[in-house]
């Protein structure tokens, strides 16, 4: 038998035609549309994007040659839509926040992030939500919605960050001096980068004593190793000029 009796009438043959071409022409475009620089990180949420738009019309094409009337269907899939628009009203939200989240691109896939409170790294980022792992190893969905009316903190867009390390000392010590040991244990620290230039911050006096802030930049992948580098370092050296850390008081009232 031809390939034409088998189907039966040609209506299903072209059908049958276009359907084909539909699939390998959704998987091809899916496939090259993760190429384009927007797509970087955005991969899979583009591709099935661009599958679902193309294997949409090519089914519609399809159903059109077998002579169905799409108008009919189109104003059944309108009322659905309304019932389905009432019914899954969150889901849409997310869906359209999705598109502007893929459009903004505020955070890509193996980011580290923070959002809404959960901090971790981006595995995915699909239309209607993110998902994440956190430094605890847990996994996080967080609903697209939720992303857009979060403040989103980008812990990798950058390639180096700062190291902030607030440091008392006592009310009548040398502040001249504690400002040189500190910069001096800046500049020994290895993982500290020269530009830019480590700083002093006078924070103001407290009940424990004179606060000052040491802020030190790093590259981004070693910034909590300076962070704890830092903090073992800085203790040791006032101590060996005679300067006393200070420690927070806490006074209870009776």
């Amino acid at each position: 038998m031809t390939p034409l009796e088998i189907l039966g009438t040609p209506e299903r043959v072209e059908a049958a035609t276009l359907f084909v071409i539909g699939v390998v022409l959704a998987l091809v475009l899916g496939q090259l549309a993760t190429r384009l620089p927007l797509a970087a990180g955005l991969e899979r949420a583009i591709r099935r994007l661009v599958m679902a738009v193309v294997g949409a019309v090519f089914v519609a094409a399809s159903l059109q040659a077998l002579g169905y009337d799409l108008s009919v269907l189109l104003g059944a899939a309108g009322f659905a839509t309304v019932a389905l628009g009432f019914a899954a009203q969150t889901s849409a939200s997310n869906a359209i926040s999705g598109v502007f989240l893929l459009g903004e691109r505020p955070f890509a896939v193996g980011d580290t992030v923070e959002v809404g409170g959960t901090r971790g790294i981006v595995l995915s980022i699909d239309f209607l939500s993110i998902k994440m792992r956190t430094f605890d190893n847990i996994y996080v969905r967080v609903p697209n919605e939720t992303v857009m009316k979060s403040e989103i903190r980008n812990l990798s867009r950058f390639p180096v960050r700062r190291v902030d390390l607030v440091i008392r000392v006592p009310h009548d010590a040398d502040l001249g001096l504690v400002r040189s040991i500190l910069l001096g244990t800046a500049d020994t620290e290895p993982l500290a980068l020269a530009e830019p230039a480590p700083q002093i911050m006078f924070q103001g006096y407290g009940e424990s004593g004179a606060e000052l802030q040491l802020s030190v930049w790093a590259t981004r992948e070693h910034f909590l190793e300076l962070k704890n580098a830092l903090a073992e370092a800085v203790p040791v050296a006032l101590l060996a000029r005679g300067v006393q850390p200070g420690v927070p008081v806490r006074r209870t009232i009776v």
